[in-house]
């Protein structure tokens, strides 16, 4: 069995703000990008951390958090939800990567960025997203809820209702984690300013053109929870997965915005399905 590298974490500047972001797994294995969500408390950790050691088992991992998220730098300036910036920040990181061939696996609005990058980089053997963003669709009360700044410790655990369709998922360690992040300085005033004015524009910013989604050769795997509430399936997954070449989609029932989370064997499962030309799973 190889041996794995426990996450070493690296810095990069991009635009002039500083990103983190963390190198574990195993070398010599695919090199595999991962990215998160937005939303309160979010972080390339807890977003992936209930598959964590699978990925690092079968992958070179770089995970990354999002300017303005987790270990990462914030914005001097505004606007602060900038997905062209965020955008950059995957393509540097890409290229900090191993030359040759690559893997993404992009959550939520990272799912956007990994459309972004499947159209443009060749490099890129296979993608997978999970809750993926990308298309337009309007901003409902589940998405404005998880763009609100809590007030307290109670209200994120309403908030993640809106993120975890079986609330037993919602642990009090994991309440404990989110809410010791919102409370660093200056994350308050932030979150709240990064998601001030037309919440319709800001999602609208990461809405990827059918030209685009027509150049993806990549094999390409969407996986989506039935529940969804905040980027519904109906208006996302499945209207990306008619429109790029080679694309599979997973539906999960009982799962909502988090399927790593709430399901993480069938997420492995899916990693499985979606990298099975590219990764020799049955080593380990």
């Amino acid at each position: 069995m190889p041996a794995t590298t426990p996450p070493v974490q690296k810095h990069i500047s991009i635009e002039g703000c500083r990103a983190s972001y963390f190198e574990s797994g195993t070398p010599g294995k695919l090199p595999l990008l991962l990215m998160h969500g937005l939303g309160p408390g979010a972080s390339v950790s807890g977003a992936f951390a209930a598959i964590r050691p699978f990925l690092d088992a079968h992958f070179h991992v770089f995970a990354t958090d999002l300017i303005g998220f987790g270990t990462s730098g914030q914005k001097p300036t505004p606007p602060y939800f900038d997905f062209p910036l965020w955008v950059s920040q995957a393509r540097a990181v890409l290229g900090l990567m191993p030359t040759g061939k690559v893997g993404i696996f992009g959550h939520s609005a990272s799912g956007a960025i990994a459309l972004r990058l499947a159209a443009s980089e060749p490099r890129i053997a296979a993608v997978i997203t999970t809750g993926t963003a990308g298309t337009r669709f309007e901003v409902n009360s589940d998405l404005r809820r998880l763009w609100t700044f809590p007030d307290s410790r109670e209200d994120l655990r309403v908030s993640l209702r809106s993120l975890i369709h079986d609330p037993t998922h919602v642990t009090e360690s994991g309440l404990d984690v989110r809410w010791g992040i919102l409370q660093s300085s200056g994350y308050r005033e932030y979150f709240t300013a990064m998601f001030d004015g037309d919440l319709q524009s800001l999602a609208d910013s990461w809405i990827v053109a059918g030209d685009e989604l027509k150049r993806i050769s990549a094999d390409y795997t969407l996986v989506h929870g039935r529940d969804d509430l905040p980027c519904p399936v109906e208006a996302t997954s499945m209207r990306l997965a008619h429109q790029i070449r080679h694309a599979s989609l997973v539906l999960l029932s009982r799962c909502g915005h988090a399927p790593a989370l709430e399901h993480p064997e069938q997420v492995c499962a899916a990693v499985r399905l979606a990298f099975a030309s590219h990764v020799n799973f049955g080593e380990i």
